[in-house]
């Protein structure tokens, strides 16, 4: 045999097994794209990827999911200027935009948004995050937008928490369920103190932001819910399953809030934060 097609035999034989792996690979990628429903970037599919032992830089996942798949995840809808207005009489601030806490049950954000039926009738949900882990301690939804769902919220997370007493604080806007006489009595007789941003300052409160920003482009705009009853299911297992349990934050290191919760402590969260460059 002469060595000319030894060599190129050997040399084919390299690339038709590169093209296998890279096609391998494109398939996981496109797989993990569709099993997200499209909500995925490439940074996020990369840590899926290196769960399965697929170790790539985010340049190529980038290239094989925009540039070979024609893929692109949906883009979150950008913010408008705030403008602000005088402040009203309110709690004060004890946050102050300091959303790393050492222990858990110690600071709750909470807020409202709106949710959507098909036919464009609007409901309402009010959720309780945890500033420890980013949980979703309470999510509870309703056709109105009351004092009365503020506190069904808080009562659901005090009720599934152990909480010590005057250590709790919960955080809001300034929004008039929260401000109002039957919800600040709630808390005090609950020993809750409460914290408010400032007026029409929402990164004040970004954590809660975030999350409801997440719940509507990763699932609510994503899927048609025609009862009341499929919504609400819909919104409390996006809640209680796929963010608590399966989706990765990158305010985590993108672990779970439940990973961080139940397998890394105080101790050793802060030696992960450590060894990762977040703190």
């Amino acid at each position: 045999m002469s060595p000319n097609v030894y060599y190129y035999w050997i040399k084919n034989s390299k690339s038709n097994t590169k093209k296998i792996d890279k096609q391998n690979i494109l398939n996981k990628i496109e797989q993990i794209y569709h099993d997200n429903h499209g909500v995925y970037g490439y940074r996020k599919i990369r840590r899926y990827l290196a769960d399965e032992g697929i170790y790539l830089c985010p340049a190529t996942v980038h290239k094989y999911l925009n540039g070979e798949l024609g893929l692109k995840s949906i883009q979150r809808r950008k913010k408008h200027d705030i403008v602000n207005y005088p402040q009203h009489k309110v709690f004060k601030n004890l946050v102050k935009q300091n959303f790393n806490v050492a222990k858990p049950n110690r600071i709750w954000c909470t807020d409202f948004t709106y949710v959507y039926l098909s036919n464009g009738v609007r409901r309402y949900n009010c959720t309780i995050i945890d500033l420890y882990d980013r949980s979703v301690i309470a999510s509870v939804n309703s056709n109105r937008i009351n004092a009365e769902l503020a506190i069904k919220t808080l009562k659901q997370g005090l009720s599934k928490n152990r909480i010590l007493k005057k250590q709790l604080i919960i955080h809001s806007d300034q929004g008039s369920q929260f401000t109002s006489k039957a919800f600040v009595n709630y808390c005090k007789i609950n020993c809750v103190t409460q914290s408010m941003s400032r007026k029409a300052t929402p990164t004040d409160n970004s954590p809660m932001e975030r999350y409801f920003n997440t719940l509507k482009n990763e699932y609510l705009k994503i899927h048609n819910f025609h009862s009341e009853s499929s919504l609400y299911n819909g919104i409390n297992n996006f809640a209680y399953t796929t963010y608590n349990h399966k989706r990765k934050h990158a305010s985590l290191n993108y672990l779970t809030p439940w990973i961080v919760n139940h397998f890394l402590n105080n101790f050793y969260k802060d030696i992960f934060l450590y060894l990762t460059g977040d703190k």
